[in-house]
């Protein structure tokens, strides 16, 4: 009986292994029949679109311009493997850190070929109607060595291109902490195609392709939104629809290694030097003045997050010192390129202040955000775009625009309809698409397989011998 019980479970499972194969296959399959001389168009790095550039002024790259933004693109790299993935592997139980590691290491491995084949374009490529890109750059397309006019006129297009695919990348991956423990590793694939091509593609064009929110003046330098609102929204969906993990609020479920957190940590606040002062595209003093205003904001919003845990529980944690940086950093990063340095302490304030009772106010709620995206990532995002649109001066950067305290009331408005916009989005859709991933693969290991972790219920290894 048992025997047979086990057969029919493996039936199962590999049924949903091989449907969501063949989902992936239909996917990557139909881009290259969409453009099936787009490998050798590539090859040989003669595309249209330079052809045609060549009857317009000529723009120049700039050796300096192109060396920091590929120097960026790395940093930004760092901040999901390893950074990320050891933030997130301390701060789970022993017998799951390999599953969550191994979770940050294949989103990027994933998202980063959907964004080679489809999402730059979908994201990137002429606007169609200012809510999605066209696939005329599909498989990178006309997406050469020559600088594109608006996406960095001083570094190659493909340059720009791979920098935009280290925030595509990591977004998903932000996700994954608020159900880490509990997730199967099939519908973690499917949703992270599903979820970048849904969620994340049409809201990087809204706000950064020449979208409806671009073009309203929407600001965003390096990701409030595009990142953070998208990431911190799904992940309370998700926590939500996925229901807590086993033992949530009666069971010890500490985090196993606090200094594996804590490098992790280091390893964020120092790539995110390159998420946001990379997002100036330049090696100039506009890329300085992001770089002050994210380590301002980093370092006010630890100090503020271990001051009013220790008001708050009688003694600061290096938990909350590490949690109180990525907040700072998280919430100062739609604001960094349009501040100066005490508007960033200012905003550091915030984050350490709110981001912090955020993750209180979760426990009250009773949502099983494992690893605070929400409180962090959500709530940041937030603040940090709305605080934006106080702060913003053009003095700091003149491509931007005033704030209200620069005399501008009419930008915060903006900022909040950005807000509700980009979050409504991602709640909406986000729910749809994991409806209907759980209807294909199933969104939750069994409780045994909880139980036993999913290092080795998922992957059969195990972190620690």
């Amino acid at each position: 009986m048992v025997v047979d019980q086990e057969r029919e479970s493996n039936r199962k499972c590999q049924g949903r292994l091989i449907l969501m194969g063949l989902t992936l296959a239909a996917i990557m399959g139909g881009v290259l029949a969409i453009c099936p001389g787009t490998v050798v168009a590539q090859d040989i790095a003669v595309t249209s679109a330079e052809v045609v550039a060549t009857a317009a002024p000529a723009l120049k790259i700039d050796t300096g311009d192109t060396a920091w933004v590929l120097m960026s693109t790395a940093l930004v790299l760092a901040m999901a493997i390893p950074g990320l993935a050891f933030f997130y592997g301390g701060l789970v139980r022993s017998k799951n850190i390999l599953g969550t590691i191994m979770q940050t290491i294949v989103v990027l491995c994933l998202v980063s070929l959907l964004w080679i084949l489809v999402g730059y374009s979908l994201a990137f490529g002429p606007d169609q109607g200012g809510f999605i890109g066209s696939l005329e750059w599909v498989g990178l397309n006309g997406v050469g060595s020559e600088p594109h006019p608006v996406y960095g006129p001083t570094i190659p297009h493909q340059v720009f291109m791979l920098f935009q695919l280290m925030f595509a990348a990591i977004t998903p991956a932000l996700i994954m902490g608020a159900v880490a423990e509990r997730m199967k590793f099939t519908a973690l694939l499917l949703f992270t195609v599903l979820w970048s091509l849904v969620i994340y593609v049409p809201v990087a064009h809204w706000i950064w392709g020449g979208g409806w929110l671009g073009k309203m003046g929407a600001l965003d330098f390096a990701g409030g939104a595009v990142v953070h609102i998208t990431s911190g929204a799904s992940a309370l969906v998700c926590a939500i629809v996925l229901g807590p993990r086993k033992g949530h609020g009666r069971d010890y479920l500490a985090p196993h290694n606090l200094p594996f957190t804590l490098l992790g940590t280091g390893l964020l606040w120092f790539g995110w030097f390159g998420f946001n002062a990379g997002s100036a595209l330049g090696a100039n003093g506009l890329a300085a003045s992001a770089f002050l205003a994210t380590h301002a904001a980093a370092a006010t919003g630890a100090l503020v997050w271990m001051g009013v845990e220790w008001l708050h529980r009688g003694k600061p944690t290096v938990l909350g010192v590490a949690s109180g940086a990525v907040a700072g950093l998280a919430t100062v990063t739609p604001a960094s390129g349009y501040i100066g340095p005490f508007s960033a302490i200012i905003i550091g304030v915030f984050a350490g202040f709110l981001c912090y009772f955020a993750v209180v106010w979760k426990g009250r709620m009773g949502y099983d955000d494992t690893l605070d995206v929400v409180g962090i990532h959500g709530v940041g995002g937030v603040v940090g775009i709305l605080a934006t649109g106080l702060f913003a001066s053009k003095a700091i950067n003149a491509a931007g625009a005033d704030g209200l305290f620069f005399g501008n009331a009419g930008q915060l408005g903006i900022q909040a309809i950005m807000v509700c916009a980009v979050a409504l989005f991602s709640v909406l859709g986000t729910w749809v698409i994991l409806k209907i991933v759980n209807a294909t693969v199933g969104l939750r290991v069994s409780p045994e397989d909880e139980s036993t972790g999913l290092d080795l219920s998922q992957h059969n290894e195990r972190g620690y011998s």
